[in-house]
């Protein structure tokens, strides 16, 4: 395991709300599964920054299912999880159909969905794993996170989009330490 690994699991062990909100993923037993994005972004942003848990906008629980693509399963899991912890906005999408909507070549597995989102520090996932431990997706590494660079995904070539959730995320008010890197 190396060290940003290490840190980064650290980082989500010491939050309860996390761990409780991987445990209640964990329970729905779903294919290839990670929650992904802000919830291990904003960890690791939050700890550097030496904040509290930041309110989380949604939970983005993803995994890979080819054999039902159906949005009532999706809808499904979401009532599920709203059941176990109300108090969250629980986004639940299968990412053996998601690359129709981002105009990509069919994903392989829910890692490489996660690879292909707008930010490389976006592009992160955690699962917790039968024996308590967790397992990460981070298709750039850690580096990004814990250096505290936004950069556009070189896999995901859309500066305009790109620009514009940096404008609308508003994220250097929050983690002032940010360095955007700007889209060439």
């Amino acid at each position: 395991m190396t060290d940003l690994v290490f840190e980064t699991a650290a980082v989500i062990e010491r939050d309860s709300i996390r761990m409780a909100c991987l445990r209640a993923v964990r329970e729905l037993n779903l294919p290839d599964w990670f929650i992904a994005a802000g919830f291990v972004r904003n960890a690791i942003w939050d700890h550097l920054h030496d904040l509290p848990m930041t309110p989380l906008n949604d939970i983005d629980v993803v995994y890979f299912d080819p054999h039902d693509c159906s949005l009532a399963t999706e809808a499904h899991y979401v009532a599920l999880l709203q059941q176990q912890l109300p108090h969250f906005n629980w986004e639940v999408k299968n990412q053996a159909r998601m690359h129709i909507k981002h105009q990509h070549q069919a994903y392989q597995n829910s890692a490489d969905a996660i690879s292909r989102w707008v930010e490389i520090p976006t592009c992160v996932g955690v699962r917790l794993i039968a024996d308590n431990s967790l397992i990460f997706t981070a298709a750039y590494g850690l580096e990004h996170n814990w250096s505290l660079h936004v950069s556009i995904n070189p896999h995901y070539p859309r500066p305009a989009i790109y620009q514009q959730r940096i404008q609308d995320k508003n994220w250097q008010v929050l983690w002032p330490n940010l360095m955007i890197m700007t889209a060439d």
